[in-house]
């Protein structure tokens, strides 16, 4: 009897609730297993445990993406416990300066925003990725916004938007670096989602805002690397 091929290991920051709920939810159907990482771990056991199915290989562990130690646990654990990390969905984000004029938001807000939006990140990608390249295969989504395309940049939320435009950039130099080996790394805007940060007049639904992450975490071989994404289709930086 032939043995059951072994699942892909994804990791999903922030996957508590919102967008990243629904991204674990969606690659559990898929048949990866899923780390659903999370800064308070009772809230990412709860969520976990609501996932887990017979069918549905879910996991949690807790995750502060600001703390470089937190996250070499985190590394620590992965390695421990899989032996790998296939798919890693950077999702954890803040939103701390709706409406605020750059010349008005404090400088710590800005601060706690890049330490959460592009540092996180940045120490995601260094932990994980060179075992990555090492195993010659990987995917990275970066849940980005449209608030951090330079195109049509406005004048609000300018933490939060300065945020995502570095991780647009992260994504591109990560790309960079990787684009001999069969790893694939875009960033990706959901849209306007109805979750706690969206609030209740987004039109979007979580399940609508992840499927592009599910999309970009399975993509094929010849698939696309160093892009940003909504809907499946290819938006301007």
């Amino acid at each position: 009897m032939a043995t059951p091929p072994t699942p892909k290991i994804a990791l999903v920051t922030g996957g508590n609730r919102g967008i990243g709920y629904a991204a674990c939810h969606q690659l559990a159907d898929a048949g990866l297993h899923v780390i659903l990482t999370s800064r308070d771990a009772a809230n990412g056991d709860e969520a976990a445990h609501e996932l887990r199915t017979s069918s549905r290989s879910i996991s949690s562990y807790p995750l502060d993406v600001t703390q470089a130690a937190s996250v070499d646990r985190l590394h620590e654990y992965v390695l421990g416990e899989y032996g790998r990390l296939d798919v890693l969905v950077n999702n954890a984000a803040v939103y701390l300066d709706e409406g605020v004029s750059v010349f008005d938001v404090g400088i710590d807000t800005l601060r706690q925003t890049m330490e959460t939006n592009l540092y996180g990140p940045l120490y995601l990608c260094r932990a994980f990725v060179p075992d990555m390249r090492a195993q010659n295969y990987g995917r990275v989504v970066n849940v980005s916004s449209g608030a951090g395309a330079l195109h049509d940049m406005g004048g609000y939320t300018a933490a939060y938007a300065i945020s995502k435009t570095a991780l647009n950039a992260l994504t591109r130099i990560v790309a960079a670096e990787v684009r001999r080996y069969d790893i694939k790394v875009n960033s990706m805007c959901p849209g306007w989602v109805r979750t706690e940060m969206g609030g209740p007049g987004a039109p979007r639904t979580p399940d609508e805002g992840a499927d592009t992450i599910t999309w970009l975490a399975m993509l094929p071989s010849d698939g696309p690397s160093g892009g940003f994404f909504r809907d499946r289709k290819p938006i301007a930086w």
